[in-house]
């Protein structure tokens, strides 16, 4: 029986994850349709944003993207990441702790994530057996953090 059988037949994939458990997430490069599509759904059309021209001369040298757009391609990595069976117990995302933007991310930066499990927290819930909280380091192609949160799931 594999890990993942196991963990179902004992109750559910919750009881399996450690505080330490840790992975890399593959890569994911944001690319100017991506900002751009940001912005008409967000509604954010700052400069910082869309103009070109008014960024080249800013201390940034160009466009950034939207942190919420980073957030959002890093909540696509991890469930990309995570496996069937994981990805299978998740009841609810729960929340977002201690959210950062710690560094600018540019048009055809690539982005992958370092995550960790900080805590467990078994629950007495209808659907869930527990809280899970992952601390977060989203990092850009030269390895430097632009990203940092701890992020719950609620799972089974």
């Amino acid at each position: 029986m594999s890990s993942e059988e196991n963990a179902e037949s004992d109750g559910g994939v919750f009881e399996t994850i450690d505080v330490g458990d840790s992975y890399r997430t593959g890569g994911r490069t944001i690319t100017d349709a991506d900002v751009m599509n940001f912005a008409g759904v967000s509604g954010d059309f700052n400069h910082l944003h869309t103009d070109a021209e008014r960024m080249r001369e800013t201390e940034f040298g160009g466009r950034i993207a939207h942190g919420m757009l980073v957030l959002s391609a890093a909540t696509g990595l991890i469930w990309q990441t995570r496996g069937d069976a994981e990805r299978e117990a998740v009841v609810a995302f729960y929340g977002i702790d201690s959210l950062r933007f710690v560094a600018p991310v540019f048009v055809d930066d690539t982005i992958h994530l370092v995550v960790e499990v900080i805590d467990t927290e078994p629950r007495d819930h209808p659907v869930a057996n527990g809280v899970v909280r992952y601390a977060i380091d989203v990092r850009n192609q030269n390895d430097e953090t632009v990203l940092a949160c701890e992020m719950l799931s609620l799972l089974r």
